[in-house]
């Protein structure tokens, strides 16, 4: 008695559980000599070209169009000898009609055994209902792909975030709003290089690993070479490599690819991100600003179709010349006092307490203005904005100002209060580079494991000869977010950072 208990208990639990039961479907279809996952299907049309060519059928009308068509079923419903399934492709989805008499007795107790879910192909006729739905009447049904897992619930989909990021793939597939956030990152991406081929860049490839972490001010990621036993690291920038190419020749360069900093995850950051870098020999800050508001039109125009986006509750307009500003004139603006690179140490020091901002060790006048500029202005900046005229001090690759030498020609490119681009006319001077590298070496022993390594290699190609230049890096991630108008980087991205999932 109590062994029939406990099978009566394990039949139920198994009714109950929708994997277990899938399992058991598959297996029949094993157990009968037939397949859950087929060789291939030969598709003839696509869901959206479908309804593009018989958007004028009449209702209630047959054709003898015959077409194949696949994708996922999306809703089945059954009722008598008919069955009515969704199914969903790339572009578009479509209902299948599916008859008793048409597919066969056999056929249709097969059909009947699908699940939502499930990858199947059809081949019939085009038609549309007496209801006005477009379908697909079939003589033929295939299983295609059988799904084990069954999707998250229709009418509330996949909603929790951090699921959502973790198995992407069934967000896509459950939102569509996803999907065409990432259909638009990818125009976008696309877009920037044949801006870059029409302006004349050759798109090129430079390391991954790199023997020094060179090229920005981060903390890397380090990983060890075995055969050669020594620490390599995951590039934060490919900027100096670019760099040596144009001492090589080539006058106009570009690279769109990813690069990793060792920081913290918020609403702008991952670890692991992707940048283009563009350098231009004999241009300088100004032809950097051109190259900056022509991509940025470029890859609006391919998200939006228009030079306008909406993002955080701002409307953004890309067509209108970009602004541009000072860094210590947009900080005298809102402080309410004249404030220049020149000003008394200890009059900065006291602005920075003033404001709640802890000045550290080893930090100078550049760097507080710096962080000044951080904590008051940047948020202040909707409209597109350069902020040119950066101190010296945080600014170890660009050249310096021929009026001032502790600031230099440098822009960063500000949107809704968010850093999107930094550029330079890049120094090229293999002595004056030397003494910031050194500078830069003082600051890493003072304690800044931000601060940039000494690269030898480096200063001996400009010793060779690199001619002027203009040189920018746009943050591609932060770029898609601004035109997609998406809030947090973890929604362009298709598989952001996560900790790993917990197995308890």
């Amino acid at each position: 008695m109590a062994d029939a208990q406990k099978k009566e208990s394990n039949k139920d639990e198994i009714i109950d559980d929708p994997r277990e039961v899938r399992l058991n479907k598959r297996q029949a279809l094993l157990d009968a000599g037939l397949t859950a996952y087929a060789q291939k299907f030969d598709v003839s049309a696509k869901c959206a070209e479908l309804e593009e060519k018989y958007a004028d059928l009449e209702d209630d009308t047959v054709t003898e169009d015959v077409v194949s068509v696949a994708g996922r079923i999306m809703a089945f419903r059954r009722q008598g000898k008919l069955c009515f399934i969704v199914i969903k492709d790339a572009t578009a989805s479509l209902q299948l009609f599916v008859r008793f008499d048409l597919v066969g007795e056999f056929a249709f107790e097969q059909i009947k055994e699908l699940d939502v879910g499930d990858h199947i192909g059809a081949t019939g006729v085009v038609t549309r209902t007496r209801r006005g739905q477009l379908s697909v009447m079939p003589n033929e049904v295939i299983l295609l792909s059988k799904s084990i897992r069954p999707l998250p619930e229709k009418f509330h989909g996949l909603s929790d975030k951090e699921t959502r990021y973790r198995q992407r793939y069934v967000d896509l597939i459950t939102n569509d709003e996803v999907k065409e956030t990432f259909t638009k990152r990818f125009k976008i991406i696309a877009a920037l290089r044949q801006f870059c081929s029409e302006q004349g860049y050759l798109e090129v490839e430079t390391p991954m690993l790199h023997p020094l972490a060179g090229g920005a001010s981060a903390r890397p990621f380090v990983a060890h070479h075995n055969a050669l036993d020594i620490d390599y690291y995951l590039r934060i920038a490919p900027e100096l490599y670019l760099k040596r190419l144009l001492v090589g020749g080539f006058e106009r360069v570009f690279e769109i690819n990813r690069c990793f900093r060792d920081e913290g995850m918020d609403l702008t950051h991952n670890p692991e991100f992707t940048t283009i870098e563009a350098y231009c020999a004999y241009t300088d800050l100004d032809g950097m600003k051109d190259f900056c508001e022509g991509a940025f039109r470029a890859a609006c125009m391919a998200a939006n179709g228009s030079l306008v986006c909406e993002f955080a509750g701002n409307t953004i307009d890309f067509e209108k010349p970009f602004k541009t500003v000072t860094m210590c004139g947009a900080l005298s603006e809102i402080i309410g006092q004249e404030i220049t690179i020149d000003m008394p140490f200890d009059e900065l020091v006291a602005l920075a307490k003033k404001h709640d901002i802890e000045v550290l060790d080893g930090w100078g006048s550049g760097k507080i203005i710096s962080e000044l500029f951080d904590e008051l202005v940047e948020d202040t900046l909707i409209q597109p904005t350069f902020v040119t005229e950066h101190p010296l001090e945080i600014s170890p690759l660009a050249k310096k100002m021929p009026e001032n030498p502790q600031l230099t020609q440098r822009f960063e490119l500000f949107i809704c209060g968010n850093e999107y681009a930094n550029a330079f006319s890049e120094l090229n001077d293999p002595v004056d580079q030397e003494e910031r590298f050194a500078a830069q070496m003082q600051a890493k022993a003072s304690g800044d494991d931000e601060a940039m390594p000494y690269d030898e290699d480096y200063i001996r190609a400009l010793e060779y000869g690199m001619p002027p230049a203009g040189g920018i890096g746009i943050g591609v991630d932060r770029m898609v977010m601004l035109l997609t108008g998406n809030e947090s980087i973890r929604d362009v991205l298709l598989f952001p950072m996560m900790k790993p999932e917990s197995t308890n």
